[in-house]
């Protein structure tokens, strides 16, 4: 193996902002700011989420980035600050690098992850499974 998860995790952290929990939730609630869960939505039912969130499932993440894929979504056009998070913080970190590298600027990700945000008493809510 030529780079290890870890090693691309590590590279990913040297180029983004990283925020605290506590920071990250003090952020919570700004109008100028909009939290991306990028976890898998099964993680959402399990865990619950954080309330507000836009859920951006990591595998269409760079579709929904892109103006130019039909796949686009405005809120990530909408020049407010990004923070990103998923379970743990590495593919958060991962992905806040990617979209940095495709011209997002104002981004960030939560060190830790939904997991220390939970445990340091972030706001969570329920996710209701969806209907079939």
């Amino acid at each position: 193996m030529k780079k290890t998860v870890k090693q691309m995790v590590a590279a990913a952290n040297e180029k983004i902002e990283t925020l605290t929990t506590a920071d990250a939730i003090a952020l919570h609630g700004r109008e100028e700011v909009t939290f991306v869960d990028i976890r898998d939505v099964r993680e959402l039912e399990r865990e619950g989420q954080v309330p507000g969130a836009v859920h951006a499932p990591r595998g269409m993440l760079e579709f929904w980035v892109d103006p130019e894929s039909p796949y686009h979504r405005d809120v990530f056009a909408s020049g407010k600050k990004l923070i990103f998070f998923c379970a743990a913080g590495w593919r958060s970190a991962l992905a806040t690098a990617t979209v940095k590298e495709m011209g997002l600027d104002n981004v960030a990700h939560i060190d830790g992850g939904f997991g220390a945000w939970r445990d340091q008493g972030g706001p969570v809510e329920e996710r209701a499974a969806k209907k079939a």
